[in-house]
């Protein structure tokens, strides 16, 4: 088996790209790196320090300061663990502005590829196969239909006891889909070599045993 590999898992959110590469990484007892949690964190600290996702000045201020680090496949945020935290609707709506701006996106892309490179790792996002691995050994990209993303982010959000119609969510995906693929910098796009899975109708465990098979298979040929 090779020492060191990378698993590119990208596509809209939703689509079930951070569950997967989760179970995926552990499957194969490797590292997991979600790098839109590290968008979310910085978002998150943005909020709470009273700024705005749309001022870029006060964005790069905080980016300055950013206390991020990646430990047991969750991110940290100046010492605290935010895994939560992070998923909270407002950090979702409010970070596209965040996720644009080219020097964060630089700046993200530089941690995502030295803490992918030290050792064999699942990475899920929106341009791990086109920007940060585009030599990936493995590439996937999934998606799903519209309405099924909203009714798994429903699901989500009422497991936090959080209630938001099926409307509403729907209505933010599609803008979120759209700012994500109209952006100048690593916008969402399937990598040409990557493997496309629609995961509208398939269970955790069959999209996860599908990416399992196919890696097993050709690393058992190395």
């Amino acid at each position: 088996m090779p020492e060191r590999y990378q698993i590119a898992i990208d596509g809209p959110a939703a689509s079930g790209k951070s569950t997967t590469a989760r179970l995926v990484a552990g499957e194969l007892g490797i590292q997991y790196l979600d790098t839109g949690a590290m968008y979310r964190a910085l978002t998150l600290d943005v909020l709470r320090r009273g700024g705005s996702p749309q001022d870029e000045a006060g964005v790069l201020a905080c980016l300055a300061q950013l206390e991020l680090d990646w430990r047991a496949d969750t991110v940290w945020l100046a010492g605290q663990d935010v895994g939560e935290a992070i998923r909270d609707n407002r950090v979702s709506v409010s970070m596209g502005p965040v996720c644009a701006m080219p020097a964060v996106r630089a700046w993200m892309v530089d941690l995502q590829r030295r803490l992918g490179s030290r050792e064999s790792t699942v990475l899920d996002g929106r341009d791990i196969g086109t920007v940060v691995f585009p030599a990936a050994r493995f590439k996937f990209f999934l998606v799903a239909d519209l309405a099924e993303r909203a009714r798994r982010r429903q699901l989500e959000l009422a497991g936090r006891g959080l209630a938001v119609s099926l409307e509403e969510l729907m209505s933010e995906l599609e803008r979120r889909d759209a700012s994500d693929a109209a952006r100048s910098t690593g916008p969402l796009r399937q990598a040409p070599d990557a493997e496309r899975l629609d995961t509208t109708l398939l269970s955790l465990e069959e999209q996860t045993g599908r990416i399992l098979e196919r890696v097993r298979r050709e690393l058992g040929r190395s």
